[in-house]
């Protein structure tokens, strides 16, 4: 049995969660892996615009809080971390980890950085085809700053057959940060599509933390979860032939169930006959989920496929800029004066004739489910009272109109209507994000080790 467990499933996730997860894998005393998966692709866009920046910055901000208390346990007792955290900057964040390992007074570790997935300068985007498959290109306004394809698992695996414990990539397939170490430790064949199609299964059911043992699973009064706060991320208990039992630390909130686990499992999946990877095109319709304790689910019958002709790519294009803006009104007759703030800012754009797009929600009412125009919101029937945020978004090609924009809201502190409070600004540059297919051909992943293990 080969324990793998997850202790991160997005950037920003609560960074206290990886130590029961370690301390429950390092009880066990066989060693095992832990994966932290903190790189979405609007993450990917932040952390490009962060290394461009600061060529020292761009990976996961906060990997040293993640990875300082569980750092010495994982490298006495054999648990092998492998995280995306690397996201723009992989060099920067091993870097990060050996100066940690250093401060803490432990041994230089052996850590491995997995390379492949820029391809900024190294394939020509007329040679690709839209996510959509529609064989059109989008519209490329602005320059492209990163280009980023989703690797599979052979860089990790080798990585970890190579002696690594610590792997750091940048952009990789989310289920390949566990797959990696399940083919290094059973020595998987590549071509045995229904154990490589397991592992991928055991990846995707980690690969979002918490959300597989309750957390985003959990809705009071109907689908309730017992510990909240202190949540216990998922842990796989992987056997040879593929099959695995998922749980979690013992101790720790949340819960594990069949429910927990077939939400999780269906997460993202377009076809469950044939879910896309790089490693394999996952087929789950003969998943069978099965309790087998508490907190402990058995999860059998992935099949495997072929691996998709091409990848997927992200594309990186320096956007425009975004302004938002916030007041609050609360009280007698509240709504209307919310409405009447919204009204007089789409007035103002107009008499400034200021070259923007521009949203407003009154948070409260309608806003989740509102169009720009504000139909919804419109219709609407004004209660007496009540206590709304109204939040307005400006989008523009000009720094300085969306600046002017952003003002405006500032300005109903005295020009009106009563009683608004509390106003936040902010502008900033946006990065806007694009996806591509791009050939196999053209990706070579590769890792290399640094620091005394190089």
């Amino acid at each position: 049995m080969y324990r793998i467990g997850s202790g991160a499933g997005f950037s920003g996730d609560r960074v206290d969660a990886p130590q029961a997860v370690v301390a429950e894998i390092a009880a066990a005393g066989a060693g095992g892996a832990i994966i932290f998966e903190t790189l979405g692709e609007r993450t990917l866009a932040m952390r490009q615009t962060a290394r461009h920046e600061d060529s020292t910055k761009g990976y996961e901000p906060l990997l040293e809080d993640l990875l300082e208390p569980i750092l010495a346990q994982c490298l006495a007792d054999g648990i092998v971390i492998v995280g995306n955290f690397g996201a723009a900057n992989p060099p920067g964040a091993a870097t990060a980890i050996r100066q940690l390992a250093l401060q803490l007074g432990l041994p230089d570790p052996r850590i491995a950085v997995v390379e492949g997935d820029d391809l900024l300068g190294k394939i020509s985007l007329e040679d690709t085809a839209r996510w959509d498959g529609d064989g059109r290109l989008p519209d490329l306004e602005g320059e492209v700053i990163a280009i980023n394809v989703y690797m599979g698992a052979r860089a990790i695996a080798d990585a970890i057959s190579a002696g690594a414990q610590v792997v750091v990539t940048g952009r990789v397939a989310d289920p390949a940060l566990a797959l990696g170490p399940l083919v290094a430790h059973f020595d998987w064949d590549w071509s045995d599509l229904d154990r490589i199609a397991a592992g991928t299964l055991v990846g995707h059911l980690l690969e979002c933390g918490a959300q597989v043992s309750g957390g985003y699973f959990a809705d009071p009064g109907f689908k309730d979860v017992p510990g909240m706060a202190d949540l216990g991320f998922p842990i796989a208990e992987v056997e040879a032939d593929g099959s695995f039992v998922i749980t979690k630390p013992a101790g720790t909130g949340g819960l594990v169930d069949r429910r927990t686990v077939t939400e999780q499992m269906l997460y993202e999946i377009h076809d469950p006959a044939a879910y896309l990877t790089p490693d394999v095109t996952l087929d789950i319709t003969g998943v069978t989920l099965e309790p087998v304790g508490r907190d402990r689910i058995r999860v059998r019958g992935a099949r495997g496929h072929a691996a998709p002709t091409t990848l997927k790519a992200t594309v990186n294009v320096h956007g425009d800029w975004l302004g938002e803006a916030e007041i609050s009104y609360a009280g007698p007759n509240a709504l209307a004066r919310a409405r009447l703030a919204v009204d007089t800012i789409a007035e103002r754009l107009k008499r400034r004739g200021l070259a923007v797009r521009h949203r407003a929600d009154v948070i409260g009412t309608v806003s989740a489910f509102d169009a720009d125009a504000g139909s919804m919101l419109a219709e609407l029937p004004a209660p007496d009272g009540g206590d709304y945020r109204v939040r307005f978004a400006f989008g523009g090609s000009e720094a300085r109109d969306v600046q002017r924009a952003v003002e405006e809201v500032n300005a109903l502190y005295c020009c009106g209507p009563a009683g608004g409070g509390g106003v936040r600004t902010s502008v900033r540059p946006r990065v806007r994000t694009l996806s591509h297919l791009v050939s196999r051909e053209a990706v070579t992943p590769s890792f290399y080790f640094v620091g005394a293990a190089a």
